[in-house]
């Protein structure tokens, strides 16, 4: 296990992004912890998120799909 992914930045708070959303490559779509560190991931595109791949909570592992954007 490399991290645990998480979809908002505190329990009960709004999720970073949601499938139907338009994102910027620099948007933050989840945070991975890694030992008690929080790292914000970006999108790394403009697009659609379009599948969320991982539950919140989730073990992932590095090179780990977590969610899809497609393109604009």
């Amino acid at each position: 296990m490399v991290g645990t992914f998480y979809r908002a930045p505190e329990p009960g708070a709004r999720s970073f992004a949601e499938v139907g959303q338009r994102v910027a490559p620099d948007t933050t779509v989840c945070i991975i912890e890694v030992m008690k560190l929080m790292n914000s991931i970006p999108a790394g595109r403009a697009g659609i998120v379009t599948h969320v791949l991982v539950e919140d909570g989730e073990p992932v592992e590095y090179g780990q799909v977590l969610m899809v954007v497609d393109p604009d």
